[in-house]
């Protein structure tokens, strides 16, 4: 199983979307430094999940996030309460 994650800077409250097929250690690479574009912005924190049964899927749905990042359909997403809200 692959998840779909957004990830919100606690530094400067800005997001990062993502796929894996382990949470918790690229939540731990990433605050960890691991990712050279996060490394200014820690910690992060998760603010949503979604999850897939293959990669494919989850690829596509980060693409998915990707294209409307900032928009109405994305900060549904995020807002908790929101029609489309979910941490799966």
């Amino acid at each position: 199983m692959f998840t779909v994650y957004i990830l919100q800077s606690e530094k400067d409250f800005g997001y990062y979307i993502g796929y894996t097929e382990d949470l918790e250690r690229r939540l731990s690479e990433h605050n960890g430094g691991k990712t050279r574009s996060l490394r200014h912005r820690l910690p992060m924190k998760v603010v949503y999940t979604e999850i897939y049964q293959t990669k494919k899927e989850a690829k596509a749905r980060e693409v998915q996030i990707k294209s409307y990042k900032g928009g109405k359909a994305f900060q549904e997403l995020i807002i908790p309460g929101s029609p489309r809200h979910r941490r799966d």
